[in-house]
């Protein structure tokens, strides 16, 4: 249903219908095209209207003639006969007669009010209704006006006819008719006409929509086409194929000459500012030094051992990250996040700008497709070494350096909660940033990668978040930790596709946690013994600490970093 009503009234950009040009003309045509034939047609029901009064008013005289000249001779005969309800009677059966019309009326009465004769196929009255009427015609006779037209009503009807008063019985006598009945075969052929008015017109509609549409089918394909570049935030050229030599193609022509100009600012522009900066600029026309409290995903990754790669790549390296990073933005926006700062080997991302509800779940996702491009990439370069050691024999010991720079590895943090985000600077030079204690609490959970030898560590925050959506990853518990610059401890995790933990990786992670508990609990013997059967790359930090050191006296499971 909403499908055909954009089809018809046009579609809504930013809350607003944009109504098709068609649309609009066909419609005020439409309206003044019923106005006129209405009012034209109303016109002419009123003066046929006064022409059938008219016409109704010389029968009803002559009814009321021929009734008159009746009750006279009637009136001769009671004289004679003294049967006063026989020459009522004859009367009224010669007056009904003429009545055609339910309401019709035919009534002799008497100068109190009292009807003496009645003819109709109404209920008997037994007074005339309206009283005021009634004194005018007594009026009129003490004026010597004894005939003429009268209008009364009863019971909400009105009724309209002529009278004559006949000296012999002292009677008003009166042919009336009900105004709605004696209308009501006009009113019918006027609705009828209006019927036939409103079907001619819809025809003439659908005509005019099909030599309209020919007419301006241009305006119709460049309003769409516009819209489509106003969602995507692109500027186009318009399809001007077969478009006719018209001023509509001439706004088309020009449209295009702009558009060039236009998009490549805006792709450039796009390119150096956040997806959700560059559609607030699109679509407010200015960029504001403002900002505002959001709960948002924040993803932070570092190259590891980025200064050995720079000594050794030399301006190469700018390079090596171009590769590294083309690939990790587009599968961080592929995921709906936005970039917030990249400074060398370092990349701030956030989520929940575009999307808040599947922001953590979306951050975790993009973890991984970064981790997949690292990995990627160094499964390149083992390949092109293994190539160049087939060809050669074996590579000198600057390419194994360079071989060695050239194996990128990435460590990636991801917390979340509310962060104060906008624009900074002045109106000279301004950009984009995020700001708050979860910013640099991503910042040390990447550090924390190092430490834990894990490529992806989150907070509890980011766990809940994730769980509350779906149960695709598993999170391990790896510690409860007190970064430095903080004076709490918060558990960290290691996020696993469900997918990828087979029976030997949950058995070792079914160990590691026993230790963990062991270890939480200042068992620290017990706690080495199980970190010490664990095959995970993580357990050999808490081997380290649980075998060379003894579980401290003031020990409450949290263990205090010494460094960033």
């Amino acid at each position: 249903m909403s499908r055909w009503i954009d089809s018809v009234l046009g579609i809504k950009v930013s809350g607003v219908r944009v109504v098709p040009l068609t649309v609009k003309i066909l419609t005020l045509f439409s309206i003044f095209l019923l106005l006129s034939n209405f009012i034209t047609n109303y016109i002419n029901l009123m003066l046929n209207r006064g022409e059938l009064v008219k016409l109704m008013n010389e029968l009803l005289v002559k009814d009321l003639k021929d009734n008159y000249i009746f009750a006279t001779n009637q009136y001769d005969i009671y004289f004679f006969n003294q049967d006063l309800a026989g020459a009522v009677s004859a009367m009224e059966k010669n007056a009904e007669k003429e009545l055609k019309g339910q309401k019709s009326l035919y009534l002799g009465v008497k100068a109190n009010g009292e009807i003496t004769v009645m003819a109709s196929r109404q209920p008997r009255w037994n007074r005339f209704p309206d009283s005021t009427v009634l004194q005018n015609l007594i009026q009129h006779k003490e004026k010597q006006i004894t005939e003429g037209t009268i209008s009364f009503h009863y019971l909400g009807e009105e009724y309209f006819g002529v009278y004559k008063y006949n000296p012999k019985w002292d009677l008003f006598l009166v042919r009336a008719e009900e105004l709605n009945e004696f209308s009501a075969e006009s009113r019918r052929i006027f609705w009828n006409i209006a019927g036939l008015i409103v079907a001619i017109t819809l025809i003439c509609v659908l005509v005019g929509v099909f030599l309209l549409k020919f007419i301006l089918r241009f305006v119709g394909l460049f309003t769409k086409e516009i819209m489509t570049m106003q969602k995507e935030q692109r500027i186009s050229l318009l399809n001007l194929e077969g478009a006719p030599n018209d001023d509509v193609s001439f706004l088309g022509v020009a449209f295009n000459s702009l558009s060039n100009t236009i998009d490549n600012l805006l792709t450039i522009f796009k390119k150096f500012v956040a997806r959700d900066t560059a559609q607030r600029a699109y679509k407010e026309r200015e960029i504001r030094l403002e900002g505002a409290k959001k709960e948002l995903a924040i993803l932070f990754t570092d190259i590891k051992g980025f200064t050995f790669m720079t000594e050794t790549l030399g301006t190469d390296i700018i390079k090596l990250l171009n590769l590294h990073y083309d690939r990790a933005i587009r599968y961080i926006h592929q995921f709906n996040g936005d970039i917030g700062s990249i400074i060398g080997d370092a990349l701030l991302a956030v989520f929940g700008l575009l999307e808040q509800e599947r922001k953590s779940l979306q951050a975790v996702q993009a973890a991984f497709k970064i981790q997949e491009v690292a990995s990627s990439l160094r499964q390149e370069m083992t390949k092109r070494r293994e190539e160049i050691v087939r060809r050669r024999g074996a590579l000198t010991e600057a390419e194994e350096r360079v071989y060695r720079a050239v194996l990128l590895e990435v460590g990636v943090g991801i917390d979340g909660g509310e962060v104060f985000y906008g624009t900074i600077g002045s109106y000279e030079r301004m950009v984009n940033t995020v700001i708050g204690d979860n910013v640099n609490s991503a910042s040390r959970l990447e550090g924390l990668t190092r430490i834990y030898k894990v490529p992806v560590v989150v907070s509890d925050y980011i766990r809940e978040e994730v769980e509350s959506t779906t149960n695709q990853y598993v999170f391990v518990e790896l510690d409860q930790v007190q970064v430095k610059g903080k004076t709490i401890g918060k558990k960290i995790y290691w996020p696993i596709e469900r997918a990828l933990i087979d029976e030997e990786l949950q058995k070792d992670l079914d160990t590691f946690r026993v230790g963990l508990e062991a270890y939480y609990q200042g068992d620290w013997a017990e706690a080495n013994r199980n970190f010490s059967r664990c095959a995970l790359p993580l357990a050999e930090v808490f081997r380290d600490r649980t075998g060379a050191y003894p579980c401290p006296k003031d020990w409450n499971g949290i263990w205090a970093m010494k460094e960033k």
